[in-house]
């Protein structure tokens, strides 16, 4: 399926220098959560995040989904709550033409602030890597520790995604943990259903039917 994509960005391989294109300046707008005017720590803007997930990538686009009433249904089925949002934006690395992967920059709820957060996946929705872009809190950074964040790897949207289940939880960083959890979660379902359109929600009503 063909789908339109704008703000093309392209990365130079191997470098994390972007050439941006016609078009291009607004991508950090249209993905990147709004982080206000709080005190914080960033470690990523959109644009260095994506040089960071995507290196050899020739070029990464971007396509916003807007939820109808049947997306939103749909995830709202898959993830056990209302989507947070009422679209969101997923970015296509691509080289000659193959999808590299997808990546989704988004906000979870900590203990009191959002953290801003980038998940990569591959071209069949796996999780491959996560990166803490922004985070708001006193305490609790350590999830930026990679042997946390490691544990996303090889996930899909069909794995729990919780805490003490398949997700250990840093000591005296539980709830930011659990947040991440959550957060990856959603952006691996996210991509299954609005990027890949492999919805389990569909196949799952058409048992029911045949049944």
């Amino acid at each position: 399926m063909k789908v339109k994509l704008r703000g093309v960005i392209k990365i130079a391989a191997g470098t994390a220098a972007l050439l941006v294109t016609a078009g291009a300046v607004a991508v950090a707008a249209p993905p990147g959560p709004d982080a206000g005017a709080r005190a914080e720590t960033s470690y990523f803007t959109t644009r260095a995040v994506l040089a960071e997930l995507f290196p050899k990538s020739e070029k990464v686009a971007y396509r916003t989904y807007a939820l109808d009433a049947t997306k939103r249904a749909r995830l709202a089925q898959r993830l056990g709550y209302q989507p947070p949002r009422d679209s969101y934006t997923i970015f296509i690395a691509t080289t000659k033409g193959n999808v590299d992967g997808y990546a989704i920059v988004d906000d979870e709820k900590g203990l009191h602030q959002p953290i801003t957060f980038a998940t990569r996946l591959s071209p069949r929705g796996i999780v491959e890597r996560v990166e803490i872009m922004v985070y708001r809190e006193p305490r609790g950074d350590e999830v930026r520790d990679a042997r946390f964040r490691k544990q996303f790897e090889g996930k899909t949207a069909h794995d729990p995604l919780r805490l003490n289940r398949d997700i250990d939880a840093i000591s005296g960083a539980t709830i930011s943990s659990a947040s991440l959890a959550t957060g990856v979660r959603r952006a691996a379902i996210l991509v299954e259903e609005l990027a890949l359109g492999t919805s389990t929600v569909a196949a799952a009503n058409r048992t029911t039917v045949d049944r």
